[in-house]
């Protein structure tokens, strides 16, 4: 059957992608001829020109090689992945690069981001099944197993980032939300001392694990810290000798320009610990102080299942990175 093309991106990339698909799922095999550049631009309805050109495409990436400029055959198996991540936000930029950084121009990555909409999560999985050599998922949820990646070959599979769910000898790489903040807390614990409240920036629309509340509860009455759960950043939280650990990036903007509106000095009078390291937390604010795995760290071991092809179970050590805020 001629393939059907539409207008998402150029019918050179559209032809070049299909054929790396019939390569990956074994249609073409490794030594076996293509093929040629007249048949398939008849079958597909094409010029010639198009056809060369996804030849040229598939040559570049490595996935086939040619004799003498005519016929085509499989030089090397071609690998897809899905990489289905939950939002974008610029430590995903970091995990992304860190992860195709290592790769070989033979594998192709599919990037989306579910924006946590259960509908679209479950749509891109139900139409992925069966067209990628390997899955990379971040969870919908943190506490719960989304059903559709049941369809998923286990052994094609790995879970990113969420993990307090019972993953059943699958794959994955995670953090911890709960004992592994806990623990992170309490590497601080002495610079604490010095504020009268510790503040937990969380509200109900955030996506954070809930289940970090119980654990910040925990380490205050273990450690007599006075500690309080804060649903935003407002005139009214903020004071001089407060202890902020926020979320999100935006509340960390938001607090940036209160403190300086009641004047007050982060560091000095105020503290902040921002969720997920960010580049640019280095150099704002003479440097935020960040609560975090390693991003590149976790591309690092993506990278290295994608690779080789084994299964891995891991959670990532939270750490906290000490600057200026604090």
């Amino acid at each position: 059957m001629p393939f059907v093309f539409d207008n998402k991106s150029t019918k050179v990339q559209q032809l070049a992608d299909y054929l790396a698909q019939l390569i990956t799922v074994r249609e073409y095999k490794v030594g076996e001829k293509l093929p040629s550049i007249n048949e398939l631009s008849r079958k597909h309805n094409v010029s010639r020109d198009t056809v060369f050109k996804a030849f040229l495409e598939l040559k570049e990436r490595g996935v086939i090689d040619s004799l003498q400029g005519k016929s085509y055959f499989v030089a090397s198996q071609n690998s897809n992945v899905l990489l289905l991540l939950d939002e974008y936000t610029s430590f995903k930029d970091v995990l992304y690069n860190s992860i195709i950084k290592q790769l070989p121009e033979t594998t192709k990555i599919d990037l989306w981001f579910h924006q946590y909409n259960e509908n679209l999560f479950n749509t891109i999985l139900n139409s992925s099944v069966g067209r990628y050599n390997q899955y990379l998922i971040m969870n919908y949820k943190n506490d719960e197993f989304s059903q559709v990646l049941e369809k998923i070959d286990s052994s094609k599979l790995l879970l990113l980032d969420f993990g307090k769910f019972d993953k059943d000898g699958r794959s994955y790489i995670c953090q911890d939300f709960d004992e592994n903040f806990y623990d992170a807390l309490t590497t601080i614990k002495d610079d604490l001392k010095k504020y009268k409240r510790l503040l937990f920036v969380i509200n109900k629309l955030h996506r954070h694990p809930r289940s970090s509340v119980e654990w910040f509860i925990k380490f205050c009455n273990d450690n007599d810290f006075i500690g309080e759960i804060c649903e935003e950043i407002s005139e009214q939280t903020m004071e001089k000798d407060n202890f902020y650990i926020v979320v999100k990036q935006e509340d960390v903007v938001k607090m940036i320009k209160k403190s300086r509106e009641a004047g007050l000095k982060l560091g000095t009078n105020v503290g902040l610990l921002a969720y997920n390291d960010m580049p640019f937390y280095e150099v704002i604010e003479n440097g935020i102080s960040s609560i975090s795995i390693d991003w590149e760290e976790m591309g690092n071991y993506v990278a290295e299942f994608i690779v080789k092809k084994e299964p891995t179970q891991r959670f990532l050590e939270t750490k906290i990175i000490k600057r200026n805020s604090f």
